[in-house]
């Protein structure tokens, strides 16, 4: 039976989507080069991404509170016409000549904060949209945009812009923005519980994310669910960051095949949300979410044990396919089990925790290689997610959510 389509709200969403994390991507790639033309200062370069990402981990949590109190709609809008400002500040500087390494840091702290908040709406706007029997569905769809957006697309987009003119990637982005700022402000008005608002203090905004955080957990399931999306996240970043290495090292493969393998990952992250929806509906979310658990250890393990290119390419192709299908299946299921009067501290909860993860499983991973080699790191996750997955089926087998 042929799919019957989300509807024209949703598209208008997912469109808004494409192209705020496209503008993402653009961004995170030409920022670090706008540094590098700056300063030859490694530490002032890698600062940027520091910049960039470290809002998730100081304002991550109380975002979901923020959502939860406001009209996500409207909020989305505000967040994206602000950035939009931002870089146009940005734009008029290095047209002036007077932009400097501040101001490069500034936008990208900036920036960062409205991800934060951004990210947390838009994973509050679906629900309202679709039905519940096409919450699986609609979810592939913008996990598909986010990633095609932010790793696919995005950077290498951005990189090429840069090389035209140093300001052409940040008006592009601003011009996404823009565009997804009033793609979102046309969604139908189906947030008028939080339309009205009052202003909000610091003292409550830390008191509903601290009550969030309570029912979260006392949550069997969601607990337990956002505890395993945390070590997989955790196990992925371990071995990531080194990756560069082991195909020079490992592989023995020349510089150009690092950024083919990861086109190839990527294609495999696509594919998993493509039929995420599918697999859910065919077997049911428990199977679905053990199966990726178990699957993205296979993948790692022939990814340890090998050195022939194609055989670390399938298993690329299997741990990102695992983790797409991972991201829809545990988005959607965490916006069933959650009332929608808390879906977004628990959204950001969930967001903050795996962000969070990242740099921990990077650091570990660097430490990892240099004592055991680089193939370690690699190995270390399939234990965990072995071990994940039995404590995943274990914990959803009494009742499938999503079946």
């Amino acid at each position: 039976m042929a799919a019957t389509s989300l509807g024209p709200a949703y598209h208008r969403l997912w469109l808004a989507t494409a192209l705020s994390n496209l503008g993402d991507g653009i961004r995170m790639a030409a920022l670090p080069l706008l540094a590098a033309v700056m300063s030859s200062d490694p530490v002032v370069v890698a600062g940027v991404a520091v910049a960039g990402q470290s809002p998730w981990l100081i304002f991550g949590l109380f975002a979901g509170a923020i959502v939860d109190r406001y009209d996500q709609r409207r909020l989305t809008v505000l967040v994206d016409v602000a950035r939009v400002l931002l870089l146009l500040v940005l734009v008029v500087a290095l047209a002036s000549g007077v932009a400097g390494v501040a101001l490069v840091y500034a936008v990208a702290f900036a920036c960062g904060v409205g991800e934060t908040l951004r990210d947390t709406a838009t994973a509050t706007l679906l629900p309202p949209l679709v039905s519940d029997a096409d919450l699986d569905r609609a979810n592939g769809g913008l996990v598909n945009a986010e990633v095609a957006g932010n790793e696919l697309v995005g950077p290498p987009l951005g990189g090429y812009l840069f090389g035209v003119a140093l300001v052409l990637p940040f008006a592009v982005n601003g011009s996404a923005l823009a565009l997804a700022a009033a793609l979102v402000f046309s969604l139908p008005n189906v947030f008028a519980h939080k339309a009205a608002s009052s202003f909000t203090s610091k003292r409550q905004i830390a008191a509903d994310t601290r009550a969030g955080l309570r029912w979260l957990a006392r949550h069997r399931r969601l607990r337990t669910l956002v505890v395993l999306g945390a070590l997989f996240a955790l196990m992925d970043s371990v071995w990531f960051p080194i990756f560069v290495l082991y195909v020079d090292q490992i592989l023995g493969l020349p510089a150009w095949a690092y950024g083919g393998l990861l086109g190839v990952g990527a294609v495999g992250g696509l594919a998993g949300g493509y039929l995420a929806a599918r697999l859910t509906r065919s077997i049911g979310s428990t199977a679905v979410l053990t199966s990726c658990l178990m699957c993205a250890a296979a993948g790692q393990l022939m990814l340890g044990l090998t050195t022939s290119a194609s055989v670390a390419a399938a298993g690329l192709v299997m741990t990102s396919g695992a983790f797409g299908v991972w991201a829809v299946a545990a988005r959607t299921l965490r916006q069933r089990l959650t009332p929608p009067e808390l879906l977004g501290r628990i959204s950001s909860a969930s967001m903050t925790i795996v962000m969070g993860a990242a740099p921990l499983g990077a650091l570990a991973g660097g430490f990892i290689a240099v004592g055991w080699g680089l193939t370690a790191p690699i190995l270390t996750g399939v234990p965990v997610l072995a071990v994940s997955a039995l404590v995943c089926h274990l914990t959803f087998r009494e009742r499938d959510e999503l079946g």
